[in-house]
């Protein structure tokens, strides 16, 4: 499995919401590993996407760069321009080794719905949706600038 991260060539900064699945996949990363193998794929060079991990704290995480190549492209997740979207790749190997691809996910549901596609592989959306209010407009950051502040008894 492959998230495709939106950062590198016309995406000069990593997604705020990108970022937030992978923070959340690199929390699970170890359950995950039981399993299958993930990996998080960039069109930033190396040293940029490891800078960003680091800062994210992102320690369990195995991370590629597609660099020049047409890896993102040909799986739909950036444009002949270079403009990113985030997507999930999933691959299958044969019994003889061959490796398949068996389907691409992205976060649109309809030209005209541009999100919620694969927002359960994020738990922040479904801690939101328990609430009277929901998630409403509220969207993700890299720096929300403030601390959380919790309520005590």
């Amino acid at each position: 499995m492959i998230y495709h991260l939106m950062y590198g060539k016309r995406q000069v900064k990593p997604c705020p919401m990108c970022t937030s699945w992978i923070d959340a996949a690199n929390g699970v990363a170890h359950h995950l590993a039981q399993n299958l193998d993930f990996a998080v794929v960039a069109a930033a060079d190396l040293p940029a996407l490891r800078a960003h991990a680091r800062a994210r704290g992102w320690d369990r995480l195995r991370l590629l760069s597609a660099g020049d190549s047409t890896f993102k492209f040909d799986f739909g997740s950036e444009d002949r321009e270079g403009r990113q979207d985030s997507a999930v790749s999933v691959f299958t190997r044969d019994a003889d080794g061959t490796l398949r691809h068996f389907y691409t996910a992205h976060p649109w549901m309809a030209p005209d719905v541009k999100e919620r596609g694969i927002d359960l592989l994020n738990p922040i959306w479904h801690f939101m949706d328990l609430t009277p209010q929901g998630r409403g407009n509220w969207y993700t950051s890299l720096d929300y600038g403030t601390k959380v502040q919790v309520a005590s008894k």
